[in-house]
């Protein structure tokens, strides 16, 4: 097979990612919960403020993965 023709899936591919990451970053506050999970660490005090989403990674992990694995099917 064309080596071209391979990349250029793969080029799609990928542009295709790359449009809904800039997606979820233009409308990701508006999505309801995201950011605010059980689970999801947030630390202050004075002026210093620690958040570490740990429970929307999960979720996201859980989700990208079932969305691959359909793919990869």
């Amino acid at each position: 097979m064309n080596p071209f023709y391979e990349m250029g899936k793969m080029m799609i591919f990928f542009g295709i990612i790359l449009v809904l990451f800039g997606l979820v970053l233009t409308l990701g506050a508006k999505i309801p919960l995201i950011g605010r999970l059980p689970g999801d660490i947030s630390y202050h005090r004075g002026n210093f403020h620690f958040y570490f989403p740990l429970g929307t990674s999960i979720l996201l992990s859980i989700v990208l993965t079932l969305i691959l694995w359909l793919i990869r099917r």
